[in-house]
């Protein structure tokens, strides 16, 4: 029987899920949940409902696993918390200071309603957050570091797009290269923030918007922008839409440690991306953790999860003896 899933909202993220579905048979699109007008949305699936938000309750019995598609900024920890009381949720929360408060309402939530909820699946938290944990465990003297970019962060654009003022924006996360070669060579040097990476945004303004307010917004926003030296281009639409239509991103998660009696022994673990579509690559891990709520919501297991917390079985269509003769 296919797992039946239910995209709540249609932006990129969403119409990246929808494409996802297609590639995973074990899985069906049931309905498409928006703010906007149902029949002003065009989805790809032939023959499924478009919906607005406030009737996907009514739909509980027609979905195996709602994924929310939603901002990090604002959508999401309002809704996560919300559809688990009616749903097996998935969400790409991005905000890594705040996963554990977002953890805590959604498993609160959650273990009252007895569905499962698994937050932060993307690539960075998500498998980014994977590879971190494999290599701490694997070498325990060492250091961590974690590049992204050169590329366009979906949510520090979404959060840009939020403020007053601003029509349309896109962020470029730009790793130093300087301190990358040094951390590849295994120098293990310390680093600031400000020392990894930069930050470029390109910002198309509302006609008589300021903005040297967007700007001073931008700069010293919490959590995205404060820390980083930060440049701000504002362009005209047209600008943005010939050069920066396309949401290109990656990165790289690195731990340099010593093993060996006297920590002889350098060895260097590195994990890279290269996406050429960050929303479409995001949607397929949000597909594939979508099978392991399924899975543990078929187990009678309820609460949140992360991705610690799921077996790698649990992500993959085949069976375990499938994967036991193929991958292992």
């Amino acid at each position: 029987m296919s797992i039946r899933i239910g995209i709540l909202g249609y932006g990129n993220l969403g119409r990246g899920v929808e494409c996802a579905i297609k590639q995973n048979p074990d899985m069906e699109l049931a309905a498409v949940f928006t703010r906007r007008a149902p029949e002003s949305v065009r989805i790809q699936t032939q023959g499924v409902p478009v919906c607005r938000i406030e009737d996907a309750v009514q739909m509980q019995d027609k979905i195996d696993v709602m994924i929310l598609c939603g901002g990090s900024a604002t959508d999401l920890p309002v809704q996560t918390p919300e559809f688990v009381q009616y749903f097996n949720v998935i969400d790409s929360f991005d905000t890594h200071a705040k996963i554990p408060e977002h953890f805590m309402a959604v498993d609160e939530a959650a273990k009252k309603s007895g569905k499962v909820g698994i937050i932060s699946c993307g690539w960075d938290p998500g498998m980014f957050s994977l590879n971190r944990l494999y290599a701490n465990a694997v070498l325990p003297q060492g250091k961590d570091y974690t590049f992204w970019g050169k590329g366009v962060s979906q949510g520090h654009s979404d959060a840009i797009r939020r403020i007053e003022g601003v029509a349309d924006a896109r962020q470029y996360t730009i790793p130093v290269d300087e301190a990358l070669a040094s951390v590849r060579a295994g120098e293990n040097p310390e680093l600031t923030t400000r020392q990894k990476h930069t930050r470029e945004c390109f910002v198309v303004a509302q006609e008589g918007a300021d903005k040297a307010r967007i700007e001073e917004e931008i700069k010293t926003m919490p959590n995205y922008f404060d820390e980083y030296d930060t440049t701000v281009h504002f362009i005209s639409e047209e600008e943005m839409k010939r050069d920066h239509s396309g949401i290109p991103h990656g990165g790289f998660v690195i731990r340099s440690g010593k093993t060996g009696w006297n920590e002889e022994f350098g060895n260097v673990i590195e994990y890279s991306l290269k996406l050429d579509s960050n929303p479409a690559f995001t949607s397929s891990i949000l597909v594939a953790f979508a099978r392991a709520a399924y899975r543990l919501a078929e187990e009678g297991q309820s609460g949140c999860r992360t991705v610690f917390d799921i077996a790698p079985a649990y992500l993959s269509a085949k069976s375990g003896e499938e994967l036991r003769r193929t991958m292992l």
